[in-house]
């Protein structure tokens, strides 16, 4: 048995302004239209049968958006959902998978540990290579994935092959080595031994454990207590298993290189013949998108003139260059970016400066997502706000109260039950109600197509805390 475990956490730093805390890179949106959570998904599908099941270990918060866009991929594998509390790097989140696989299948299943944000799109040499890791995985080694490189690249760790051990070029590892200066890569690329550290794994369950009991000890135990602790839960069509804060929280935080691999003795690596990216940069979303002949590259609404070497990503309003080579723009409705090409890598540092300010910038967009559906704020100032608010079919929102703030609904699309007080009352298209501040009141959606309305609301106070939640079916009531 083979199952996919797709690990899905990190910010994303680098891509700001469109990868928030809130929203980070998995969730992106590439120049298809797909999302690179939603192209792990298809591509883990295929190594699988339709019985199969599709692992996600992610952060709590994440777990409604990743949901949908599991069921956005159509797929007729299985979900099972592993929510860490907060995050801990990725040798405490394979051993809690590896934990929950043993106790639901035994030690003789494989996992094909795999980033949710990289980008693959040689789905058939991807596959080839999973047999191939699959194989070595099965003679009880820990199989990682390396990339033949092609240029001498700084932002990649590298692994030095040693022994062959197949006719299809796997090999041990002699060593792992970090990110290098240029001069070194260059080296490296010379030598043709050195491959790029992918970040995705090939292992069976018993022997990942077996060498963590060699080597994390003390990782493994408390891994171990955590996943007793916690349980899945059938919940419709998915496994969801949350990890109790307490336990989880004492595991080290520490990456799966650092805590296993770079320490056993059974380590091997499957050259990847696929093409591979981490879009770790807006250099290598740039590389994604076709050039005119100056150059230019643009994902939206752009214009360039007399402009050379530029890459503009707009999400609505037009951007014309003028005059202007090597930079970096990037449009959002609430923010924008101007870089220089070669300090794509430093863009982390805006964010930064945005968390030390308390800019809220550097976590949300102007649209949030939320388990029901998602808001937009379109306008505030002093004492108001307007949002367009979207409720998918079958959803609702928490039975609330807000102390400071009134709000005014109007449906503009489908049909609101509204709970206002002891009142409970249909709202159809072009009608509007009111909720006044201190009244207990539920939105829901009983339609079958989106409900979109407008809410204005009016008070002293219109931040997002002042909620008291009474009842909700996403488990938000503390």
């Amino acid at each position: 048995m083979l199952i996919p475990v797709i690990l899905s956490g990190g910010a994303g730093t680098r891509l700001w302004p469109v990868s928030r805390e809130g929203q980070p890179k998995p969730f992106m949106t590439m120049p298809d239209g797909q999302s690179l959570l939603n192209k792990t998904y298809r591509r883990a599908a295929g190594l699988l049968a339709d019985d199969g099941s599709i692992v996600t270990v992610t952060n709590r918060d994440y777990y409604f958006q990743s949901k949908d866009h599991f069921q956005a991929a159509k797929l007729r594998q299985r979900g099972h959902f592993i929510l860490e509390p907060t995050g801990r790097n990725t040798a405490p989140a394979i051993a809690v998978a590896a934990l929950a696989l043993r106790a639901l299948h035994g030690d003789d299943v494989t996992m094909v540990v795999m980033p949710a944000d990289h980008l693959i799109r040689d789905v058939e040499s991807f596959t080839r290579a999973v047999g191939h890791a699959a194989e070595l995985a099965a003679q009880g080694r820990l199989v990682t994935f390396g990339v033949v490189p092609a240029t001498p690249e700084t932002g990649f760790g590298y692994i030095e092959t040693g022994d062959v051990l197949d006719t299809s070029g796997g090999s041990t590892v002699k060593r792992f080595v970090e990110k290098p200066d240029l001069d070194t890569a260059k080296q490296f690329l010379k030598a043709g031994t050195f491959l790029w550290n992918s970040g995705m794994f090939c292992f069976t369950v018993g022997t990942l454990i077996r060498e963590l009991e060699k080597h994390a000890p003390q990782l493994l135990a408390q891994a171990a207590d955590c996943q007793q602790a916690s349980q899945p839960q059938e919940l419709g069509n998915v496994l969801q298993q949350e990890l109790p804060h307490e336990h989880f929280c004492g595991l080290e935080d520490i990456s799966i290189d650092y805590a296993l691999m770079e320490r056993s003795d059974c380590v091997a690596v499957v050259p990847a013949a696929f093409d591979w990216s981490d879009i770790g940069s807006w250099s290598a979303m740039s590389a994604l998108v076709e050039a005119d002949g100056d150059n230019n590259r643009s994902a939206g609404n752009a214009i360039f003139v007399d402009s050379r070497d530029n890459y503009v990503q707009s999400e609505g309003r037009l951007v014309a260059t003028l005059g202007i080579e090597g930079l970096i723009v990037v449009e959002t409705a609430d923010a924008v970016l101007v870089a220089r090409a070669d300090r794509a890598q430093d863009v982390r540092m805006v964010v930064k400066q945005l968390k030390e300010s308390e800019n809220e910038a550097y976590r949300l967009h102007r649209t949030v997502s939320r388990p029901w559906g998602t808001y937009t704020v379109l306008e505030e100032g002093e004492r108001f706000k307007i949002k367009r608010i979207v409720v998918k079919a079958g959803a609702a929102l928490s039975l609330q109260m807000h102390h400071h703030r009134s709000e005014h609904w109007v449906v503009v699309q489908g049909m609101a039950k509204v709970t206002n007080g002891e009142i409970v009352r249909l709202v159809n298209s072009n009608e509007s109600t009111y909720i006044p501040a201190g009244h207990r009141h539920r939105l829901e959606n009983p339609g079958v197509i989106d409900l979109v309305m407008i809410e204005v609301q009016s008070g002293e106070y219109l931040g997002e805390d002042d909620i008291v939640r009474f009842e909700d079916i996403y488990g938000r009531v503390v």
